[in-house]
């Protein structure tokens, strides 16, 4: 049977994991989004969808990892409407970049408020949830530019969501280290102890 302090260890393991993880397939898809889907429609199209739901399947993995979706309110949130916006996003492809940029819009508000739930409660158990937090804030915000973007004239494109995943990818990074340098420095003084 494991102690509490094993169990916080292990979490505490695949959290850093986790946030690794999401950082590169952020940074992956921000790349592609600059590049190549800026100028291969189909690609583009593809990614569209693809990222809501890799956050649908990032939130599931993470909920089930932490207790299950059930004792996770907040992730299940996240994941039932990361979910529908990925559905949301294929079905609204044909109408236009103005309109899938408001649906990523919503999605960014909701999505980042259930992130800063999500690591307020965590930094409880965790700790090192600070940059989740400002992601969190940071996701609403971008939403909100998403839509006054979706509203206007000018053209936009998958490199007009791009910057928004960057800034999740940054925030991922950042807690990934975080949440390394803690753990280095609570071994160092179990150690010295």
């Amino acid at each position: 049977m494991k102690t509490v302090k094993e169990k916080q260890g292990t979490n505490q393991n695949w959290l850093k994991s986790y946030y690794y993880l999401r950082f590169a397939v952020s940074a992956a898809w921000v790349a592609l989004a600059f590049t190549l889907g800026r100028s291969i429609l189909a690609l583009a199209a593809v990614m569209l969808v693809a990222y809501p739901a890799w956050d649908a399947l990032a939130n599931y993995l993470d909920a089930r990892r932490s207790g299950g979706l059930a004792r996770n309110r907040s992730q299940m949130l996240n994941f039932v409407v990361s979910v529908v916006t990925a559905v949301a996003v294929a079905a609204t492809l044909p109408h236009g970049m103005h309109a899938v940029l408001k649906i990523f819009g919503v999605w960014a508000v909701l999505s980042g408020l259930f992130q800063l739930i999500t690591g307020i409660k965590r930094w409880k158990t965790a700790g090192a949830q600070w940059a989740m937090i400002l992601s969190g804030g940071q996701s609403g915000l971008a939403g909100v530019h998403m839509l006054v973007q979706a509203a206007g004239a000018a053209a936009v494109s998958i490199a007009d969501i791009a910057p928004y995943a960057a800034f999740g990818a940054f925030y991922f990074l950042v807690s990934a280290i975080s949440l390394t340098i803690s753990d280095a420095r609570r071994r160092s003084t179990v150690v010295v102890a």
